[in-house]
């Protein structure tokens, strides 16, 4: 080989590991996920992780997890130069749930059959959240799902699920949550969204990611008590929402209308297409929005207070 031919050579190598690299230089911070250990929260709250109940420092998470390097007969894995910079986590998405059963039957559904969650809260006023999936797996909560254009969220999310029974004893009447209950959720959900550091509108509820074909946590949820009391998921501003309802064009019936409104609700991260038509998909996506934002009036219509709540949070997290 001459040399003109290596240094082409040697300049086409460079050209494609550049091109494998993202345009930004990532901040150099690997934040791992700790395994078989028992979680431990300010008041008490204690993760019952069912697979090994040895307690882990919480400042190692940030080292080698050697249950997750391959073991080698003949060769030695060097970690030598570890971490390296250009990485990212795999969870991006918080997903909650509700069960439609007991906690005994959602024990048992969970463990033996086919669909799992990372997480089951109990509906006990205890002091015990049940790991059910490490939180390195994929667990099989979310099914057919999207949320920001991306599809099937179990491969990047943690579940889950609440014991609660949601609309199963009658259509129109949702089971409420207790307030221990909440606690614990509050507590759980607090500690993923900082470890994994999940953006506000990517902590989401079932109907939000599969909107039409499922209901949970249902309307009685309490998503601003999350967002106010643990700092967790996304809330509009009061101000922003009057600002907007005064801007509420009365004339819901245009394509113009309704072409915004679709568009809105795709930049915020439901899945719904763009046809200009007040659809049955396009109100299964607006009562979805309303359990979740305006959980008082969920029947798919879009009044002033659902679109200057929708256009308040663009605002605040889409802008």
């Amino acid at each position: 080989m001459n040399l003109n031919r290596l240094l082409l050579t040697g300049i086409s190598c460079f050209i494609f590991l550049s091109g494998c690299a993202t345009q930004k230089t990532p901040v150099k911070k690997v934040n791992k996920v700790p395994t078989n250990q028992t979680y431990k929260y300010s008041q008490g709250t204690t993760v019952n992780t069912s697979i090994n109940n040895s307690t882990q420092n919480k400042s190692n998470i940030d080292k080698i997890d050697k249950n997750n390097i391959a073991k080698l007969k003949d060769y030695k894995v060097s970690t030598d130069y570890f971490p390296s910079i250009s990485q990212d986590e795999r969870v991006r998405f918080l997903v909650l749930h509700y069960t439609a059963i007991n906690t005994d039957l959602s024990l048992k559904v969970l463990t033996q059959k086919d669909v799992s969650a990372h997480y089951l809260v109990n509906d006990y006023d205890d002091k015990t959240i049940n790991l059910l999936v490490d939180e390195t797996k994929r667990a099989w909560h979310a099914g057919v799902s999207s949320w920001k254009g991306i599809d099937n969220l179990n491969f990047t999310s943690i579940g889950i699920e609440i014991v609660n029974l949601g609309n199963t004893t009658s259509p129109n009447y949702y089971a409420p949550y207790p307030e221990y209950q909440i606690k614990k959720v509050g507590q759980l959900t607090q500690d993923i969204v900082n470890r994994y550091g999940i953006l506000p509108t990517n902590v989401v509820g079932h109907s939000d990611i599969a909107p039409g074909r499922k209901p949970d946590p249902g309307p009685l949820f309490p998503w601003k008590q999350l967002y106010t009391e643990y700092g967790v998921g996304a809330w509009y501003d009061d101000v922003d929402k009057l600002l907007f309802i005064d801007e509420y064009p009365w004339d819901t019936t245009s394509t113009y209308f309704v072409t915004d409104v679709q568009n809105s609700l795709n930049k915020y991260g439901y899945k719904i297409p763009v046809t200009g038509i007040m659809d049955t998909q396009t109100k299964k996506v607006i009562i979805a929005f309303q359990m979740h934002f305006r959980p008082e009036k969920y029947d798919g219509t879009i009044d002033a207070e659902t679109w200057a709540i929708l256009k308040a949070l663009n605002k605040k997290y889409n802008p």
